[in-house]
């Protein structure tokens, strides 16, 4: 009998989600969730990069997150072969960080940025700005200043208010700025509505359709000191089919093979976006890299064909299916308790040290993270748990759904995989806590790419009565 059969159908049990697989033990690792180097020895101690977690929690503390270098460059890699002859573009925005930086150089592919603060990081890492893309939909007068002094490669336009002011910043400095016009296809992506980006109600980019877009490359090929390179379309982020780019591509390249007709220009570039899906839970199956680039640029040159144009040379930005899976947060748990629900049924609440200040992504997007012991093998049966944080917040939820060791209890080692894109890029210090290190790890071997903070940094910019 498995441990479904003999508590998942108990009297008053809480059943756990449809989509929630359960392991035939409890212990195993789910490979498809973790960095590649993640595994567990007979003791149940759960390794990463060649590092116990059990030392790694002794040495930089918890919570942490555990960077897996060799996973992360073995995953920018396989991107730049599958796409060979594109410009292949790390998001920033993901998670970015100086040591990152390097790595993406190193490893030969492009970075996207979309403020400031992105590109002093860039700046700082000696990252070539030539192959440096400064996206956003609100860049202020002064960060396209920066980013025109810096040179980077490509600014990607995203209102009429922008195109006047990069024109103008771009005069002023007597440089010519290489210009993306972002376009919105009018393709819904089956994602969450907030990370979905090409159809018509959200704020990014140029309508195709209401003609936005068309007279948005008539306003910069009209700027002497501007140079227009080509239209972006993205539709999203956390996608796991290609059949919207199908219908986006289609869509751009019309406008494409539009504005060589009626403008007389051939835009020598293209960007398809991209913000590829990863496996956060084992209902997701994420494509290759492979088999996107088989697929991607089988859609191009067909819509190509089609239209009787020249391809244009093209760009893929694949979003957080680098950094995503090559990154786990290690917590450790503080209480246990058991709460009645209707029917009879018990919920068993796991707290850890962590939450919603280094993850919101359960609270902000309803989404969906799995987790396992790591300091230990536990023999006890599986209890359906919800691993919550310490905020003054009901909705702290950092794992809703996952099936632990019933023993669970305090001073456990709890790791959440996947944590990699936009955990920390979008951790706080709500309630006054210390936002985590990022620690990376390979061959053995631990270090500290991102210090924790300290008390001194929380208070520093409290500047109180002066």
């Amino acid at each position: 009998m498995t441990h479904e059969a003999g508590w998942a159908h108990a009297p008053g049990a809480l059943r756990a989600p449809a989509w929630l697989r359960q392991p035939q033990d409890v212990n195993d690792l789910v490979g498809q969730l973790w960095s590649t180097s993640a595994h567990k020895d007979d003791a149940g101690v759960l390794s990463v990069g060649g590092v116990a977690l059990t030392e790694l929690a002794r040495t930089h503390g918890t919570p942490a997150y555990v960077l897996d270098e060799a996973d992360f460059r073995a995953r920018a890699g396989a991107f730049r072969d599958a796409f060979a002859g594109y410009d292949v573009y790390y998001a920033a925005k993901a998670f970015i960080s100086t040591a990152v930086v390097r790595w993406v150089a190193e490893e030969g592919l492009h970075l996207d940025v979309c403020t400031a603060g992105e590109l002093a990081v860039a700046e700082r890492a000696g990252f070539d700005m030539a192959r440096v893309e400064f996206h956003g939909n609100n860049k202020s007068a002064a960060e396209l200043e920066r980013a025109v002094e810096l040179g980077v490669g490509r600014v990607v336009v995203d209102s009429f208010h922008e195109i006047e002011r990069l024109a103008r910043v771009a005069e002023s400095l007597g440089r010519s700025q290489r210009v993306m016009v972002r376009v919105t296809a009018g393709v819904e992506a089956h994602t969450h509505e907030y990370i979905a980006t090409a159809h018509e109600d959200q704020k990014f980019g140029f309508s195709i359709t209401n003609g936005a877009a068309y007279d948005a490359v008539q306003r910069v090929l009209a700027a002497p000191s501007l140079e227009l390179r080509g239209l972006h379309s993205h539709i999203g982020s956390q996608i796991f089919a290609s059949a919207g780019f199908e219908v986006a591509t289609r869509r751009v390249l019309a406008l494409h093979a539009r504005i060589a007709a009626e403008l007389g220009v051939e835009l020598p570039e293209m960007d398809l976006g991209g913000g590829f899906g990863i496996a956060y839970t084992t209902q997701d199956a994420p494509a290759s890299p492979a088999r996107l680039a088989t697929e991607m640029s089988a859609i191009v040159e067909h819509e190509c064909r089609a239209l009787g144009i020249a391809q244009p040379h093209l760009s893929i930005e694949p979003g957080r299916a680098i950094v995503g899976p090559s990154m786990c947060t290690l917590y450790e748990v503080g209480t246990v308790k058991q709460v009645a629900l209707d029917g009879g049924a018990q919920r068993t609440y796991v707290s850890v040290d962590g939450g919603m200040s280094d993850n919101i992504r359960t609270a902000l997007y309803d989404a969906d993270y799995s987790c396992t012991l790591a300091g230990r093998r536990s023999g006890a049966e599986p209890v359906l748990a919800r691993v919550v944080g310490k905020h003054c917040e009901a909705g702290d939820i950092v794992v809703k759904d996952e099936f632990l060791p019933g023993d669970v209890a305090p001073g456990d080692l709890l790791a959440v995989p996947g944590t990699g894109a936009y955990c920390r890029s979008m951790a706080s210090n709500y309630n006054h806590v210390l936002r985590p290190p990022v620690v990376a790890v390979r061959d053995g071997e631990s270090r500290v790419v991102v210090r924790r903070e300290t008390v001194d940094d929380l208070l520093a910019t409290d500047v109180g009565d002066a």
